[in-house]
């Protein structure tokens, strides 16, 4: 079993992995999980893609074909998920983050990367996530703050985000407002931005057991609602305007799907590179930092 450490409010329980990715482990209100438990077979093994939170930095989703172009370079990264032609989230979530403190609802966790490894990524950052939770009168609200900084003498592109993943039994609802959609290839980049189609609104409250998406939604820049009737629960997912992205993940047939706030779209930095707007690209001079914040608020469904 990998070391946990635990958090713990009110009637809210959080437990973290420092060593598999800085991962989340579950989040649970009353004793029923608000995102999806992990198993005990990935928890021994540290099988971080079967956790209930994954942290993206320094970038979210994919970068097209594992070859990053900025400042008239090109740098071949590692293909580092399966055999998927692309590498995907950064190496936050594939690495072991350090415990920096810790109380009874709050821990810091860092992480260092040297820029050794030019594959994982080519310029050296220190990473920290601040976890904090806080119980209220209808439940408990998670706070998580990501922030990135440049330990080097040259400046990167760079992207933040979260991957938690929701239980999805058979009455799952989300909501959220977004205007346009990006269409995909048949490896997941993006190909054109669309107004969302009606299949896809999430307005207001609707089921999600019959859908399947991969799509980035945007912009987003109000709270997303996830109910689940049946367990009595509800939360609301928000994040600071930086990240004005959502990834909606919901494989057909499977008992979760992935609510994933980010703060660029897929294969940001090369489409940026090419001389395209709006990817949400940002670049982080030496010695400077950037953070941003997601909350996850629990409580019993109104």
């Amino acid at each position: 079993m990998c070391a946990m450490i635990r958090l713990e409010a009110g009637d809210a329980r959080v437990d973290l992995a420092p060593g598999t990715g800085g991962a989340i482990v579950s989040f649970t209100l009353r004793g029923e999980p608000v995102l999806r438990p992990t198993p005990d077979d990935p928890r021994r093994a540290c099988d971080v893609r079967r956790h209930a939170c994954n942290t993206l930095v320094p970038y979210s989703n994919r970068i097209a074909n594992a070859r990053l172009v900025y400042g008239g370079r090109t740098h071949e990264l590692a293909r580092n998920f399966g055999d998927a032609p692309h590498s995907i989230h950064g190496i936050g979530w594939q690495r072991a983050w350090s415990v920096a403190s810790r109380s009874t609802d709050t821990a810091l966790l860092t992480l260092d990367h040297d820029g050794s490894d030019t594959t994982a990524w080519p310029w050296p950052f220190r990473a920290t996530q601040a976890f904090a939770l806080a119980a209220h009168d209808a439940g408990a609200l998670l706070t998580v703050r990501l922030a990135v900084e440049n330990r080097g003498d040259e400046p990167f592109p760079f992207g933040l985000g979260w991957h938690p993943f929701f239980p999805k039994p058979p009455d799952t609802t989300l909501a959220f407002d977004a205007t346009q959609v990006w269409m995909n290839d048949a490896t997941l980049l993006p190909v054109a931005r669309e107004a969302v189609p009606d299949a896809w609104r999430f307005a207001t409250p609707r089921r999600v057991d019959e859908l399947a998406l991969d799509h980035v939604f945007a912009p987003v820049r109000t709270a997303a609602t996830l109910g689940w009737p049946s367990l009595g629960l509800e939360a609301t997912v928000d994040a600071d305007r930086a990240l004005d992205r959502r990834i909606v993940y919901v494989p057909p047939g499977r008992d979760f799907l992935a609510f994933e706030p980010a703060s660029h779209m897929t294969d940001a930095f090369n489409r940026a590179a090419r001389g395209e707007t709006g990817t949400g690209t940002r670049i982080l001079p030496p010695g400077s930092s950037f953070s941003c914040t997601m909350r996850i608020d629990a409580s019993a469904m109104r």
